[in-house]
């Protein structure tokens, strides 16, 4: 490893995993640990109390359970007011970044997560899975491949010591397409692989989870920014991140609680569903990395946009699950196991970014010594 790349290792301390100011904290950083926990306790509960949660699942309007469409909200809403649309001015702003993220996002990634999937349970997979649950499966990953990141991207961004305003803008353009492309491309690769697509349901799904908290997001980032003090945003979001995390744990709990019958008897079935999100994660990231290498964008521009592309919304593919299939469907739990499987698969990701950093510094070396020998000259 070069010198001066073993000198960047010594960052901030802030930087270092569980540092004062890991912007994962030390809930965040083992929440893989928490959601295989809560995955257990879910069971447990599925098991002792099936009564209980039986009504409990049937508390709904138009297919949406309410006590878990609160519980996604609570996960969704503080994310949506990082989302500032005024860094979407700075769009032309060196677009190769852009480019990237928008191409691997709506172009790539949707579509090889839905071929994983097939590929996974109905060729490799399918004298272990029941062809109906193998459906519901691929659906849940499809769900997974066609919701890219919204709020973690600004955690492994900042892991990458990323350019914080150009991830912004990153965001905020996915999320605007996001409004406009997420249910027309799931309903697509859904009907590809022969399931019935409710429209009704997808759409609803769509306003519930991306448009009504995207529009509070706006409004409470414009009225909190008002006075010009951005840093009233980072302290509102920071004050209900607690709230976000307990919220996506609950959600877990219940998810697993009317799951757990099927997994007590078909234990492996996490294990199945992880593999396919492990090779679909690792692949994108060496697209949308290799990609920006070869392209010439600086590592600041170029980590954050293979993680982007690597990274999901799975609090909105969780909801849409649900809406979708129902709380005990394999797709809602497929969702879930991509929670699972996030942030352990990211931080390896960005530890591996983080390590191969002097290949841009030394390829943009190469590059501007040809210049400056024609400028001696």
């Amino acid at each position: 490893m070069p010198a001066d790349h073993a000198a960047r290792q010594q960052h901030d301390p802030g930087q270092e995993p569980g540092g004062r100011d890991d912007p994962l904290g030390l809930f965040g950083r083992y929440l893989s640990i928490w959601v295989a926990l809560c995955i257990v306790a879910g069971i447990g509960l599925g098991n002792f109390f099936p009564g209980a949660f039986a009504v409990l699942s049937r508390l709904e309007v138009a297919r949406v359970n309410l006590i878990v469409a609160v519980l996604i909200w609570i996960m969704i809403y503080p994310m949506m007011v990082n989302v500032d649309f005024r860094a979407l001015r700075r769009i032309g702003d060196r677009p190769k970044g852009l480019i990237i993220t928008v191409v691997v996002n709506w172009l790539i990634k949707p579509f090889t997560m839905a071929g994983l999937g097939v590929l996974f349970f109905e060729l490799l997979f399918r004298d272990l899975i029941n062809p109906a649950d193998a459906k519901q499966y691929i659906a849940g990953l499809i769900l997974l491949g066609a919701a890219p990141c919204t709020a973690m991207v600004f955690v492994w961004s900042q892991l990458t010591r990323g350019d914080a305003t150009y991830t912004l803008v990153q965001v905020s353009l996915n999320d605007v397409i996001m409004i406009f492309a997420f249910a027309p491309l799931v309903a697509l690769l859904l009907g590809v692989t022969d399931l019935v697509v409710p429209w009704e349901t997808l759409l609803l799904s769509v306003v519930l989870y991306v448009v009504i908290p995207l529009g509070a997001g706006y409004l409470t980032r414009r009225g909190l920014s008002a006075t010009g003090n951005e840093k009233r945003v980072e302290q509102f979001t920071a004050a209900l991140r607690p709230y976000t995390i307990l919220g996506l744990l609950a959600t877990v709990v219940l998810l697993f609680a009317f799951q757990g019958q099927r997994i007590i008897d078909n234990p492996i079935v996490i294990l199945l569903i992880a593999l396919p999100l492990v090779v679909q994660s690792y692949g994108m990231f060496v697209v949308g990395y290799g990609w920006a290498w070869l392209w010439g964008v600086p590592f600041q521009i170029a980590a954050p946009a293979a993680l982007i592309g690597t990274s999901n919304f799975f609090e909105l593919a969780v909801a849409v699950a649900i809406s979708l299939f129902g709380l005990n469907s394999g797709a809602a739990l497929a969702t879930v196991v991509g929670v699972l499987v996030e942030v352990p698969v990211m931080l390896s990701l960005v530890a591996i970014a983080n390590g191969t950093q002097y290949w841009f510094e030394h390829r943009d070396q190469r590059r501007e010594l040809p210049a400056r020998r024609s400028s001696a000259s």
